[in-house]
């Protein structure tokens, strides 16, 4: 099987993508040459590789930022997933999108299952909603999108290597509690974007580490891991903090955990608690 990932060696998602390729599987580059908002370099791109599957691991995911730059935001969130659609239709290859949580509003305090109203809260959102739609309106039968929450890596930035850093700087750190989701290590969501491959999966999907936590109970997480490891030397005060005491120019769901059981049941595959996630990535770390 080829396959030809979109994004950048330096995201999380691509690289753990790489280092995950199953056997018999081929990874066709060069991805990070392609601008996927330019439509015909993409139709050229993909055209020219023939992949048997595209996956869609390019995101402009920078949410505060995208309330001043919808229109960037729109154009790899949305226009470019349509370019794909159209390019992996043509040359008859199966596309996997990821998407996110933040399709979803505020929440009830229940997991959102695939199929639940979506009410996008931010600009990033409403993009992501977009590219989503787009998708199944130009491939509604070769086509899955999975959608994800938390993301974090031993590579690239993210929550968890921020608080590290942040730990071994600062006597004290404050981090949201009353924001709550499911923290979801990169390399476990390339390893069920393979397995979907491998199905041909279609439809949606929601994949997340199992359990739930808010960014306070991650952060105290990270720590005692982390302390436990050597990664740092001294306990530092963690200070829990609502949403109203750390204000953002983007709005975030309050609850925003997803279901996952139709797609452990669909692929026969289970997601490891994210407590367990989180103590295997740090020990890539040491």
């Amino acid at each position: 099987m080829k396959a030809f990932i979109t994004g950048s060696s330096r995201g999380q998602l691509y690289w753990e993508l790489e280092r995950t390729v199953p056997d018999g599987v081929e990874i066709v580059h060069p991805a990070e040459r392609l601008d996927i908002t330019d439509d015909e370099a993409v139709r050229s791109m993909i055209d020219g590789l023939k992949p048997d599957v595209v996956i869609n691991a390019a995101a402009y995911t920078a949410v505060d930022k995208a309330e001043s730059e919808p229109e960037q935001a729109m154009a790899v969130n949305a226009a470019a997933v349509e370019s794909l659609a159209r390019a992996s239709t043509a040359c008859g290859a199966h596309l996997l999108h990821v998407s996110t949580d933040f399709v979803f509003g505020q929440g009830r305090g229940v997991p959102f299952p695939e199929d639940a109203e979506v009410a996008p809260v931010s600009v990033y959102g409403k993009t992501k909603l977009a590219g989503e739609q787009a998708l199944r309106r130009l491939m509604p039968d070769t086509s899955l999108c999975v959608r994800t929450a938390w993301v974090y890596s031993s590579h690239g930035n993210n929550f968890v290597k921020t608080m590290l850093r942040l730990m071994n700087e600062r006597g004290e750190v404050g981090v949201i509690a009353d924001q709550i989701g499911s923290p979801t290590w990169a390399n476990s969501l390339a390893g069920a974007l393979w397995h979907a491959a491998s199905r041909r999966a279609s439809g949606t999907m929601h994949w997340t580490g199992a359990g739930v936590a808010s960014w306070y109970d991650f952060a105290v997480a990270i720590q005692e891991e982390a302390q436990s490891l050597g990664l740092i030397d001294r306990a530092v005060v963690v200070n829990p903090l609502t949403t109203e005491q750390y204000p953002t120019p983007a709005a975030r769901p309050h609850y925003s955990v997803l279901e996952l059981t139709r797609t452990w049941q669909a692929l026969d595959l289970r997601a490891e608690h994210w407590r367990n996630d989180l103590r295997t990535m740090l020990k890539e770390l040491t």
